[in-house]
């Protein structure tokens, strides 16, 4: 049935993927998405949740949800400038905001669509992006959809972001240009470095555009993000992350002047024609701002947890990149290792999955690990021994 143009692209395209180790084999988690999971009826160590503070679980959070359900219903009902602006989304927004040290925030469904959104509606063809090499494909996307100039420059590389910076300045072929950067790049979990980039925007007048989907809850006063972090607050122009991290939930958000939120009110498309996150999604984050708010444990456990792994595994011998975060990448090379270096860990009991192209460059396939604030250390200790015992099998470490 169907088209054979279809099937027989398809099926070439798979099975060269298959071949050459980059086709990705999707997991079916039984039950929630703990610091233990279980995948094929086997419970093992979770090494590859985004659940870094373990707030997906939380009973709080979770209460939140099963109040705001019951009052609201299990969904908004509409996009968010016809009726689907529920009470509970205002008050979620305000939170935010205050916990960001902005005037406003706009929330949305996910983190890829506040990039997609809120880059599309300032930046348009006249214009142009400086954009880190290793950003996110959401910001790729969102570049693209834009129609800016895209002008990529090396990976946290401030020499070259300057002299590309001069150069679109002094072309003067482009009537806005724009400095967009990860705050933690996600694959590697160094810090992109804001402060050298504030400085070259302020000094070039450029606009400054930072993704926090992987900084949200995990740098910053009380996990509040990377501008906390580096001191830099009304610094930024748009701040972006995640709900569905560190925050335990979904959606995402961009918080910045009133100015701004208002006209992503009425440009930003995702904003406009999908309809609003679920009421008990928003009292969840809220929950969750409030639980960050109030105390660091777990933002703390997080970093304990993170040092605590990195260290085993660098003693082992691992390349663990240039990590500054708790996320630890084990980088192994070629694709095809990497699965068999992952389907391994599995038979030991840890399950943590490996990446490869286009998620990461050609020859830097990677087992991608997540310590979170749920892990206790037994479990670390654990994942540690299955570590070494692959390893050695495999001829990966003496």
């Amino acid at each position: 049935m169907g088209s054979k143009a279809l099937h027989d692209f398809l099926t070439e395209n798979l099975q060269e993927l298959r071949s050459k180790g980059l086709y990705n084999e999707i997991n079916v988690v039984k039950g929630s998405n703990g610091a233990i999971i279980n995948v094929n009826s086997k419970d093992v160590i979770n090494l590859s949740s985004n659940n870094y503070l373990g707030l997906a679980t939380n009973p709080a959070m979770k209460d939140a949800c099963k109040i705001a359900t019951d009052k609201y219903g299990v969904g908004a009902g509409a996009v968010r400038t016809i009726n689907g602006t529920l009470d509970i989304h205002e008050k979620l927004e305000a939170k935010l905001a205050i916990f960001k040290h902005t005037e406003a925030v706009i929330t949305f469904q996910s983190g890829f669509n506040c990039n997609m959104g809120a880059i599309s509606a300032v930046m348009n063809k006249k214009d142009a992006i400086l954009s880190d090499s290793l950003n996110h494909a959401s910001i790729i996307d969102g570049c693209r959809l834009s129609g800016a100039k895209t002008i990529r420059f090396e990976h946290s590389d401030m020499l070259d972001l300057r002299t590309k910076a001069k150069q679109a300045k002094d072309s003067g072929l482009y009537e806005k240009i724009m400095i967009i950067t990860d705050g933690v790049f996600s694959m590697d979990g160094d810090i992109a470095k804001l402060p050298e980039i504030v400085k070259i925007a302020e000094e070039y007048d450029l606009l400054t555009y930072v993704d926090d989907a992987h900084a949200s809850g995990v740098l910053g006063t009380h996990g509040s993000g990377s501008v906390t972090h580096h001191n830099l607050v009304g610094k930024i122009d748009f701040q972006i992350g995640t709900l569905s991290k560190a925050i335990g939930v979904i959606g995402g958000y961009v918080a910045g002047t009133k100015d701004l939120i208002d006209w992503l009110k009425v440009r930003a498309r995702p904003f406009l024609f999908s309809t609003s996150m679920t009421p008990g999604a928003a009292a969840s984050v809220i929950e969750a701002i409030n639980i960050l708010t109030e105390s660091t444990e777990l933002v703390d456990r997080l970093w304990e947890n993170g040092r605590y792994l990195k260290k085993g595994l660098k003693e082992l011998g691992y390349n663990i990149g240039h990590s500054e975060t708790p996320i630890t990448p084990c980088i192994i090379g070629e694709a095809d290792v990497a699965q068999k270096f992952s389907s391994e860990l599995f038979k030991e009991g840890v399950y943590a999955k490996s990446i490869v192209f286009p998620t990461v460059p050609l020859g830097t396939a990677r087992v991608r690990n997540m310590p979170t604030a749920a892990h206790t250390k037994e479990m670390l200790d654990d994942a540690i021994a299955a570590y070494a015992k692959v390893g050695r099998r495999m001829g990966l470490i003496k």
